[in-house]
């Protein structure tokens, strides 16, 4: 990533990675991401805020050469996982008088992680600040965003929040600065629904705490600068609110088409009663857009056939998915055919078992619907309709 200038005497000087299309092995990237790292050269003393992923570590390190870095004084970890930390060694290597600066838990995940000798690191506690001459960075803990050792890094001079994982957003883009709003809104949700939903009540508590800040830039770790950063608090705020809107999310799988004519009974039914929508093949779907459209929703129904005993695969992952998530829906419920029997519904509704929501009476039929089977599917229709009346939602 070419050097671009943040600020006076900051610099953005991290990584774009076009092409990557899978994080963690799991999550889908669309848009690719970046790893973001920032030099600060104060009057006496350098910082690096973060570091990047190790397979653009050579970018990194040629970057600071070209800034002609003699002396990296700190270099300050916001986060211990790899695609923040993984160029740390390289850079104490080629600076080696330098320090990391860090919370005690960050510092022992690095040891963990990437075997870094415990004399090479500076311990912070939660409000501290260390001076670089004309510019101070001070270090508030932010646990469980979404690692249990995420802290921010605030520079008091220039009015920056350096926010690590924290309202990051996976986009790969030439504009050091928010220009499209609507585009990186979105991928910062997608980010929200894939990374952050889970710890959507800690999230809660340290928004108050950076909101105490007084900060005209918000630069994540993945994705641009915001240089207006009230709209990314606004959006999370939203997102992390126990506000739902008149949304029912569909996903399904359907082997032999049954289930998927009721899917799409469902949704007709649904539409003409002014609830809104949203339909997901299982079979298709790109699991991060049904993350993304969860983090709003108020009911979830889940459709799937039945495959031997249980469900089918892809709707036992999205249930997984979709627990594993959090998300602050209100109801949820299961429908779908089988053949000759099992325990469909008993095994999806065990795998639900950590969200605080009320279950609707499945619908489960045996071979192609019929009509008293679609009556129980607008009976199901019609249950949606009134808990989403119930709660003003209408």
């Amino acid at each position: 990533m070419a050097i671009q200038l943040l600020c006076n005497d900051v610099y953005s000087i991290g990584s774009r990675d076009w092409d990557r299309r899978l994080f963690d092995e799991l999550i889908p990237l669309p848009d690719g991401t970046s790893y973001n790292a920032y030099l600060i050269k104060g009057s006496e003393k350098t910082a690096l805020i973060d570091a990047v992923d190790p397979n653009k570590k050579n970018e990194l390190i040629n970057n600071l050469k070209q800034l002609n870095i003699q002396n990296l004084d700190y270099v300050i970890s916001n986060h211990a996982e790899q695609d923040h930390s993984g160029a740390i060694p390289d850079v104490l290597k080629l600076y080696p008088y330098s320090k990391v600066v860090t919370n005690s838990k960050c510092k022992e995940f690095l040891i963990d992680h990437l075997l870094i000798e415990e004399n090479r690191f500076i311990t912070i506690e939660d409000g501290e600040s260390i001076s670089l001459g004309n510019k101070t960075l001070e270090f508030y803990l932010t646990p469980w965003v979404h690692w249990p050792e995420t802290m921010v890094t605030y520079l008091k001079e220039n009015k920056i929040l350096f926010s690590c994982d924290f309202f990051g957003s996976h986009l790969a883009t030439s504009d050091l600065f928010v220009k499209d709003e609507y585009k990186v809104i979105s991928d910062a949700k997608r980010y929200y629904a894939e990374i952050m939903m889970p710890f959507r009540t800690q999230i809660v508590k340290n928004i108050q705490k950076i909101e105490e800040l007084n900060f005209n830039y918000i630069a994540p770790s993945h994705g641009p600068v915001y240089d207006k950063p009230q709209i990314i608090i606004d959006a999370y705020k939203d997102w992390i609110s126990d506000r739902t809107n008149n949304t029912v999310i569909i996903p399904y799988i359907s082997m032999h088409g049954s289930t998927e004519y009721m899917a799409n009974y469902l949704t007709d039914s649904l539409i003409s009663k002014g609830i809104a929508v949203k339909l997901f093949n299982l079979s298709k779907t790109d699991l991060g857009e049904l993350a993304m459209s969860i983090v709003d929703a108020t009911t979830l129904l889940l459709g799937t056939s039945t495959v031997l005993v249980g469900p089918h695969p892809a709707a036992f992952y999205a249930t997984a998915l979709v627990n594993a998530l959090k998300p602050k829906l209100k109801f949820i419920s299961v429908f779908g055919s089988y053949g000759w029997g099992g325990k469909t519904i008993e095994m999806i509704q065990a795998n639900l078992n950590r969200l605080n929501v009320q279950i609707i009476p499945p619908v489960q039929i045996k071979g192609h619907p019929r009509k008293e089977d679609l009556d129980l599917l607008e009976k199901l229709a019609v249950q949606v309709y009134e808990k989403h009346k119930a709660l003003n939602l209408l």
